[in-house]
């Protein structure tokens, strides 16, 4: 069967992109770069999103999947509301991921009992939020804290 010519899709920035060899477009970046994937539980979502980050973002998280993947092995991981979700089967969400254009906002949705606390409160007051910036380096020794205290705690059952 003969291959269909590839077709294109628009980035963020509105320059055309062409689709992968499957002809499938890539993600539609959101605002904030943030990529639009399909709901889906598993890694390959997950893995999809990452992908699909603009620049520094995706190197980014390639290091925070890793990372997370270390601290809790058998971590449970969705893409929901096109953002990764990392969770703990039978207690719920612990974490999740999303861009905007200048950080990537890491939420830790019992954060108020984390120690020590993520810097950036929220509405809700369980929640903590930690901002992932450009250039800025990343305390993983910190985060892997942070992530291992969360995934101990009851998660959110969004």
């Amino acid at each position: 069967m003969k291959e269909a010519p590839a077709a294109s899709a628009k980035n963020a920035s509105g320059k055309s992109t062409k689709a992968d060899k499957d002809g499938a477009a890539p993600p539609k970046l959101l605002s904030g770069g943030n990529p639009q994937i399909a709901k889906g539980y598993g890694d390959a979502p997950v893995q999809a999103y990452i992908a699909a980050l603009p620049a520094w973002k995706s190197e980014a998280g390639r290091r925070l999947d890793a990372l997370i993947e270390r601290t809790v092995p058998g971590v449970q991981k969705a893409v929901k509301w096109n953002s990764p979700l990392y969770g703990v089967e039978g207690q719920g969400w612990f974490l999740s991921v999303h861009c905007f254009n200048r950080y990537i906002k890491l939420t830790f949705f019992r954060g108020a009992s984390l120690d020590p606390l993520p810097p950036v409160e929220s509405k809700d007051s369980n929640t903590r939020y930690f901002h992932i910036r450009e250039g800025e380096p990343i305390d993983e020794e910190r985060v892997a804290r942070w992530v291992r205290q969360a995934a101990a705690l009851p998660g959110w059952a969004g």
